[in-house]
């Protein structure tokens, strides 16, 4: 592939949240990008802000933790973008409790989810990348795969992103292929607003006792996420691969 041509970007649960900022400013730097979510409809938000500023982008209505589903979006992303060299996996959902209040049902969702649908949409995609001999793939972790009360489910899930990165990165790297992942910290999002509710918070009261306990004394926004992942993105950022780089608003212990 030709450095000129416009690269397609895939950005899973794109249709609110980090994930449409992510879609967003890759469409700011040139890419034309899927933006895939559980709900087709959801996505038209995201796409209509990136073609009213003269941007491409396809609306794509897909379960990423569903094997037919994700081939048969990728096979429509190829046809009607074209081929996609850029994967964000983005795709998150919480089932919040503690251990011995969790379900089954919550357990598998989460890790159905985030940890397959990675790999269901990694595989899917590589055969792409391998063929135009370059590719980026992000995978979203999360500050919580440090641990965090609550969230056994979720933690483990963004904790094996990372090793399924680096595991990435290692076998896809002779390719012209890198896997990396960025994890935030406290995003103001629907999903920590979910958060503030499961613990009894208000959101504003929530984010100003997260902002007290930041160096730089605010949370993020999924800007500062986008921002990220634009950087791993990059064509400039091939010998960058496998790594995690923790948004946060300082060191994380």
């Amino acid at each position: 592939m030709s450095t000129t041509e416009q690269r397609v970007a895939v950005v899973t649960g794109a249709a609110r949240g980090i994930g449409a900022a992510t879609a967003i400013r890759l469409a700011e730097e040139g890419r034309a990008v899927a933006v895939i979510d559980l709900d087709e409809a959801a996505c038209e938000d995201t796409v209509g802000k990136i073609t009213a500023a003269g941007g491409k982008a396809l609306a794509v209505g897909a379960d990423v933790s569903d094997e037919a589903r994700v081939e048969a979006a990728v096979a429509r992303i190829a046809e009607e973008l074209g081929a996609p060299t850029i994967l964000v996996n983005n795709a998150g959902v919480l089932r919040d409790n503690l251990l011995f209040k969790m379900s089954v049902s919550d357990w598998d969702t989460v890790l159905g989810v985030h940890l397959r649908g990675a790999f269901l949409m990694a595989r899917a995609v590589q055969k792409h990348m391998v063929d135009a001999k370059f590719g980026r793939i992000v995978n979203l972790s999360s500050s919580s795969a440090l641990g965090n009360r609550g969230q056994v489910n979720y933690s483990a899930a963004k904790a094996g992103m990372q090793g399924f990165t680096k595991t990435l990165a290692i076998e896809l790297g002779k390719f012209g292929v890198t896997a990396n992942a960025v994890a935030p910290g406290f995003i103001a999002t629907d999903m920590t607003a979910a958060t503030a509710e499961r613990v009894g918070m208000g959101f504003e009261d929530f984010q100003k006792a997260a902002a007290s306990q930041i160096p730089v004394q605010r949370v993020g926004h999924p800007e500062d996420i986008a921002n990220a992942v634009a950087f791993f993105t990059a064509d400039t950022a091939g010998f960058v691969s496998g790594q995690v780089l923790y948004v946060a608003g300082g060191p994380l212990n």
